[in-house]
């Protein structure tokens, strides 16, 4: 594939970002698109990438002459911590996020299946199907074909599974109440006990709903500090839900094995 040279893009589907929890765009059929947003990078240079974790799955491909052929496509499960992976220089990737609820129709794997795994897609599609993606991506003109084509393999990909489970009706009320709410209280507010929304979560997205409140606190906190022009962390922690800044400093550590400002150092050096 040749590359345009365009360092580091977003593209949502539909063509805004879509927040944690927002349902994207449907398609026709009434099934949820299983794409939230594409996101393009183009390393240049030997460096570290600091990957923040989402509560989305994603499908990546990465492009380059340290690639073993050039290209490969995987699959990546939820990852409750913040990944750190050295990065040739030259390599391109594009990201995909995916819907919860969508990853069995979208990758034909169920969501704890893939939970903290990186799968190769021929090894979820079939080979047929995967091989034909990868040799389309290879003769793209650039970044921008690649994610049109993406987009389209992964939609026929989820239109051919017929097979895989619907997700809970209560599942987007479910990851917009766990923004602002408690466990229990977003439970009560579903009125459910905490076991079936602890399954809703655990079939659609592979982790529980403690682990979906404390990544939604974890990046919350995360984008804010890199917004603001002088970090107040007391101010941040109290946006993003924390009990207070020591509790703050705490889940970083838990999450990014790091204090707050040496993770945003971390991420600006990135």
């Amino acid at each position: 594939m040749r590359t345009t040279d365009i360092g580091h893009r977003t593209m949502a589907m539909p063509a805004h970002p879509a927040p944690l929890g927002r349902r994207a765009q449907v398609p026709t059929g009434g099934a949820p698109c299983p794409i939230v947003a594409m996101t393009t990078r183009h390393f240049r240079r030997d460096m570290q990438r600091i990957a923040v974790p989402h509560v989305e799955a994603q499908l990546v491909v990465r492009l380059g002459p340290t690639i073993p052929g050039g290209l490969d496509i995987h699959a990546l499960g939820v990852r409750p911590k913040v990944q750190r992976k050295f990065i040739r220089g030259g390599q391109h990737a594009v990201l995909v996020r995916l819907q919860p609820g969508t990853y069995e129709r979208a990758l034909g794997v169920s969501a704890g299946e893939l939970t903290g795994r990186m799968v190769p897609l021929e090894d979820l599609w079939s080979r047929t199907h995967a091989h034909a993606l990868q040799e389309q991506l290879a003769s793209a003109p650039d970044t921008e074909a690649a994610c049109t084509l993406l987009k389209t393999a992964i939609s026929a990909h989820a239109a051919r599974t017929t097979s895989a489970r619907a997700p809970s009706p209560l599942l987007q009320a479910a990851l917009d109440l766990l923004q602002v709410a408690s466990v229990t209280r977003t439970a009560q507010a579903l009125d459910i006990s905490e076991r079936q929304l602890r399954r809703i979560l655990h079939d659609a997205v592979g982790i529980g709903p403690k682990t979906v409140s404390r990544l939604v606190r974890f990046q919350q906190a995360v984008r804010a500090a890199q917004s603001a022009r002088a970090i107040n962390w007391s101010n941040i922690a109290v946006d993003a839900g924390y009990y207070d800044q020591a509790h703050l400093i705490a889940e970083f550590r838990a999450i990014a094995d790091s204090t707050p400002r040496m993770l945003m150092t971390e991420l600006r050096s990135a």
